[in-house]
């Protein structure tokens, strides 16, 4: 064992070019929502082939202004996976919404889609799928179930009516570059939402992003308003709209939230935007040789690629099979002992303290409990030297083979 091996988990890539921009928006006197945010949204729409793109604080942000934005709330239902992390399902209850927990399906990390099937009543409004790992959701089946439900839809705003079934917004914190049968992520669900978080593949520090797929009866532009609207206490204009001659005079058209980019952390995301490729193409190389190394161990990986899909290459997540949680805390702490952090993805819902106060209880989801229980998170990420990759795979086989 080398004492001095300190591998993290999930550092940030942060090279000169991300403090180059850093630099330009501090000296430009636009250190909030400016030229290089507006410049942002529209490089993410080009990559995502969408025409707008919001810039928000977080994918939290993007989830929670997008139900607003379709006028969910109270007596609404959105169905969420159990086998997620808490932002998924807060968001519903933020707008007074009531969650729909589904299981995961046997063996895999997708919600159960027969037991979506089930959920969907006269008032369930929306879905979010998450796209775990980077890896996209099986839209199609999505797709296939709410068009067979669509008799049971009842839109109540202008903007649901514009959706002849329930709407799918789709929690893709970890895909952002993430691609399946030749088409990027922000092209399956209605509104796709984006994290851009520090421990992300691309990161701006803190930061997400909602873009969405044109649709009949929706007016694009004045979409992209109302989300600027909810994202800055409902001012009628930002603050480089008010920067023309003369347009200081501002108008609240109601009172909103305040979650809106900022320059400093769009300008990181561009650096990272020129350098992404090459980010992901070392982390898909990363999981290629993790998965040669561990074939012959008992335990189960993720698909991250094949003639379909490529994975945004976000997380690297094994099951130990025939393990645990016990054993799997085992395997956690020799690894951390050996100098290599790892971590558990996910946790599921109804076995947190705010979730039980609601009524969920973890042996209604024995699915996403089975993932849970002996699922450990390898570090996957661009900074990771050849070495230490290589010390990574040699430890983690070493500890899996010496499991009692």
């Amino acid at each position: 064992m080398k004492k001095d091996v300190n591998i993290p988990f999930s550092p940030p890539d942060i090279s000169d070019a991300e403090i180059k921009q850093v630099i330009e928006a501090l000296n430009s006197g636009w250190i909030t929502t400016g030229p290089k945010t507006k410049q942002f949204e529209q490089e993410i729409s080009k990559i995502c082939r969408t025409s707008k793109t919001v810039c928000l604080n977080s994918a939290t942000a993007a989830l929670e202004l997008t139900l607003h934005v379709l006028g969910i709330g109270p007596g609404d239902e959105v169905i969420v996976p159990a086998y997620t992390y808490t932002a998924s399902c807060s968001v519903i209850l933020h707008v007074g919404a009531t969650p729909i927990m589904i299981d995961s399906s046997s063996n895999h990390i997708e919600m159960d889609y027969d037991a979506l099937e089930r959920a969907i009543t006269s008032k369930t409004k929306a879905i979010i799928p998450v796209d775990v790992a980077g890896i996209l959701c099986d839209y199609d089946r999505i797709y296939q179930i709410l068009e067979e439900k669509k008799s049971l839809y009842t839109p109540t705003t202008p903007i649901q009516k514009a959706f002849d079934r329930v709407v799918v917004v789709g929690d893709c914190a970890h895909g952002f570059g993430a691609v399946k049968d030749h088409l990027p992520a922000g092209q399956f669900a209605d509104f796709t939402c984006f994290s851009f978080h520090a421990v992300k593949n691309l990161t701006t520090a803190e930061g997400g992003a909602v873009t969405w797929k044109p649709r009949p009866g929706i007016d694009d532009e004045a979409l992209y308003h109302e989300y600027q609207l909810l994202s800055l206490h409902g001012q009628s204009k930002d603050a480089l709209s008010k920067t023309k001659i003369g347009a200081w005079e501002y108008d609240i058209i109601y009172p909103a939230y305040k979650c809106n980019m900022t320059d400093v952390c769009a300008g990181i995301g561009l650096a990272q935007l020129k350098r992404y490729p090459e980010m992901i193409a070392w982390r898909h190389e990363i999981i290629a040789r993790y998965d040669e190394a561990f074939k012959t161990l008992p335990v189960q990986v993720l698909n991250h690629q094949d003639a379909h899909h490529r994975s945004s290459g976000h997380l690297y997540l094994v099951r130990i099979l025939g393990a645990d949680d016990t054993k799997r805390n085992q395997v956690i702490t020799e690894m951390a002992q050996r100098g290599i952090a790892t971590n558990v993805h996910y946790k599921p819902l109804p076995m947190f303290t705010a979730y039980k106060k609601l009524g969920f209880d973890i042996k209604d989801y024995p699915n996403a409990y089975h993932l849970y229980e002996n699922e450990i998170t390898l570090p996957l990420y661009s900074r990771l030297t050849e070495a230490e990759v290589d010390y990574i795979i040699e430890n983690f086989v070493d500890v899996i083979k010496g499991l009692k």
